[in-house]
């Protein structure tokens, strides 16, 4: 097990149109507008926590993304820093502490990461450090089989029986992140067995893009077959009530 936990947040400039487009392609990934990290000890001690925003000096804020988190691009540009110093920073602390790193919904925050750190100019460490994301370890939690899985104010909720104050704060969204991490451990549902059970994310490479293409078509031509079976049943049963 690592000696430090990194619990990581990002709120972003919009959502990622294609999740298995490398970090070069810029049209696809949005930008980092906001950072936060907290690093603990494994038994929940916190040893540092940083926030930053990045100046919106190449990226425009969609309308959506700006509702969700409350962050305008005049404030960024009088409180941002640029993404440079803001990612090398991060980068600085995790080849220090080589912690495992944990988000909640990691595969946003892990592609967010990268390309921060591919427009920064900077290698990307996380693939070779352990993580975990607290999102995809809520399933025994749920109260219905159909919800999927708990967002992170809905888990805080569910935790400690209060709502989660300031949500979309990326330093709020990582300190609860961590909160939730350790109670869940105190409450056994989160074991050693289930963290080395999740599968990592991975970066994207041609073989999965190659393999969302291959599904798009597959889903393209069944759909023509399946009008066609509803297109007969209901035939069928005109002539059944005939």
């Amino acid at each position: 097990m690592s000696d430090y936990l990194l619990f990581v947040d990002t709120e972003t400039s919009g959502i990622p149109r294609d999740w298995t487009q490398p970090y070069a392609s810029r049209d696809n990934w949005p930008h980092i507008v906001q950072l936060a990290w907290v690093v603990c000890t494994p038994d929940g001690q916190e040893v540092k926590a940083e926030n930053h925003y990045i100046r919106p000096s190449d990226y425009d804020m969609s309308p959506e993304s700006g509702k969700i988190h409350g962050l305008t691009p005049a404030f960024l540009q009088a409180n941002g820093r640029s993404r440079h110093a803001v990612m090398q920073r991060l980068h600085r602390d995790l080849l220090h502490y080589q912690p495992r790193v944990v988000a909640h919904f990691m595969q946003l925050d892990f592609h967010m990461l990268g390309v921060g750190f591919h427009r920064a100019g900077l290698k990307n460490p996380l693939p070779g450090l352990p993580q975990f994301c607290t999102m995809r370890a809520t399933g025994p939690l749920l109260r219905h089989s159909t919800q999927g899985f708990l967002r992170l104010g809905e888990l805080h909720q569910r935790l400690f029986q209060e709502p989660l104050l300031r949500e979309h704060d990326a330093l709020v969204d990582a300190r609860a992140t961590a909160r939730c991490y350790f109670q869940m451990r105190a409450q056994g549902v989160v074991t050693d067995e289930i963290i080395a059970q999740q599968v990592p994310i991975a970066l994207p490479t041609p073989q999965a893009r190659l393999a969302r293409r291959r599904k798009q078509k597959l889903r393209i031509g069944v759909a023509p077959w399946l009008l066609l079976a509803a297109v007969a049943l209901v035939l069928l049963a005109v002539f059944l009530l005939m």
